[in-house]
């Protein structure tokens, strides 16, 4: 309009068409045109005035659609088309879906025109922009990071866990090998140590190791992320299911994360890995631009955090919680490690509090009890008051149960009891725990005379105690034997000297 107008007013100052054509404002055909309808308007007469844009529109014909003399191949088949469209269904399955069940010969560029029309229908997509004052909010989100090796040798994904102050933008930065929930709320407490501060709410998404279940009014969360924002006083604020856009400012940080840091550096192992990541923060991200704010995140940072809340005075005992089962050992296994419990629960599922130091059972609310937690996988942690009394005698009648005991009968019993359990070939432990049980049967001190005798004969066994005792033969005084003075001497009745020394000539 504002090229029609400056026509106009060189048609009515008196200018040629050939000299407004000269100008190069329009071309002589069009300027004909106007020429024409500004003659039968009387536009070009001096004395009235120049008309509004809307007149000259309505006066040229702008902005009436003409219509087309062709009709879409595909308009036969718009209802169809637009349910599919509706499904979100993709214009090539569409095009291949109408020649297999329609017969239709058109092309796909036909599809793909009566697809644009019917986006032009739908209703502008508008949103506005949200915006946090200082120490309200951080965003929290996962994104994929480069492939490691890792400790066990293989070579895994990393996950770059990337927390967000909504107001200046400042990031924390940390690579992790996985998205349990331990890692998770590992990385909150380095966080917000690294920011030195808690805002008030942390605004995440659903992911199981923080939601339980999504939901737009009444999420569930995760006990242990629960406990959490209970020690650090801060509010957990789940956005609704399938809408990232509520946290678009940490999405926003791990795809600059990804395009600004990943892309040309080499990074040798997890440690090498998250000292870069540090350094990048505060050196190329905290000092850039930032394209929404246009301020410097680590210059706004230093005037919002004295207005994050102050960590508390003792860090929070974080733990992740588990339902476990108690087997049939009296034993619950996690992480590859094995914990008791009270062996009157066999078969009841309990709950398993897990710390990076501890481990402790509960039975709904009710503590069970706590174990320190496990080195190695494997590991059997055992309190021998939750085994069954039966298997409690078992494990204590170990071998200086079964000394002790003999010292409460009598030093030969202790002999005997320290010959069996000292056999280089066969383990008698049982025989040693039947020795000092028979003193419960037949007392003390004819278990100690019956020892006595089985020493005396040479024969510590158990059967040798056992047949004295039976054949009341510890009742019997003891009777040294004799042995006649013929069997005194070596085996053989000439000494070497007397069968070896005499002349080699001489043949016995």
């Amino acid at each position: 309009m504002f090229q029609y107008r400056q026509v106009l007013v060189r048609l009515r100052a008196g200018d040629s068409v050939r000299e407004v054509a000269r100008s190069g404002l329009m071309g002589r055909d069009k300027l004909g045109e106007l020429r024409s309808v500004a003659l039968e308007h009387g536009w070009l007469d001096a004395a009235s005035e120049v008309p509004d844009d809307g007149v000259i529109a309505a006066a040229l014909g702008q902005g009436r659609r003409v219509a087309s003399s062709t009709v879409s191949s595909v308009e036969p088949h718009r209802a169809v088309v637009k349910r599919w469209f509706d499904a979100g269904v993709q214009g090539r399955a569409i095009h291949a879906a109408l020649k297999r069940e329609h017969a239709f010969a058109g092309s796909y560029s036909a599809v793909v025109r009566m697809l644009g029309q019917l986006r032009s229908e739908l209703p502008a997509d508008i949103t506005v922009r949200l915006s946090f004052a200082p120490g309200e909010a951080a965003q929290v989100d996962f994104g994929a990071g480069p492939m490691l090796t890792h400790p066990d040798g293989r070579v895994r994904r990393t996950w770059a866990f990337v927390m967000t102050l909504a107001h200046c933008r400042h990031q924390y930065v940390e690579f992790v090998w996985d998205q349990s929930s331990a890692t998770w709320l590992g990385c909150h407490r380095r966080a917000f140590e690294w920011f030195d501060g808690v805002p008030l709410r942390v605004i995440i998404d659903n992911a199981k190791c923080a939601i339980i279940k999504a939901c737009t009014h009444d999420p569930l969360v995760q006990r242990a992320y629960a406990e959490c924002a209970e020690g650090y006083n801060f509010k957990i604020d789940a956005c609704p299911p399938r809408d990232p856009q509520k946290k678009g400012i940490v999405e926003s940080g791990v795809k600059y994360l990804k395009g600004n840091f990943l892309p040309t550096r080499a990074f040798r192992d997890m440690a090498d890995l998250n000292a870069q990541a540090r350094t990048w923060v505060m050196s190329e991200a905290g000092v850039r631009i930032h394209g929404t704010t246009r301020e410097q995140p680590l210059v706004l940072f230093e005037s919002e955090r004295p207005l994050l809340r102050r960590l508390p005075a003792a860090a929070p005992d974080l733990g992740t919680w588990h339902r476990v089962v108690l087997h049939r050992d009296c034993h619950v296994q996690f992480d590859k490690s094995l914990y008791s419990a009270p062996f009157t629960l066999v078969g009841k599922t309990l709950w398993l509090r897990a710390t990076d130091m501890t481990v402790a059972l509960h039975e709904d609310y009710r503590h069970l009890c706590t174990h320190l937690r496990a080195q190695r996988a494997g590991q059997r942690v055992t309190v021998m008051d939750h085994l069954p009394p039966d298997a409690r005698a078992f494990f204590e009648r170990d071998r200086q149960w079964c000394v002790r005991q003999a010292t409460t009968v009598g030093p030969r019993c202790v002999e005997l009891v320290t010959s069996l359990l000292g056999d280089r070939i066969a383990e008698r432990l049982r025989a040693a725990q039947a020795v000092v049980g028979c003193a419960k049967a037949y007392g003390a001190a004819r278990l100690e005379a019956a020892c006595e005798r089985a020493l005396g004969h040479n024969s510590p066994h158990y059967r040798t105690v056992k047949s004295i005792l039976a054949t009341g033969a510890d009742l019997q005084p003891l009777v040294e034997p004799e042995t006649p003075a013929a069997y005194g001497r070596a085996r053989f009745a000439r000494s070497a000297a007397e069968l070896f020394g005499s002349d080699p000539g001489t043949v016995h």
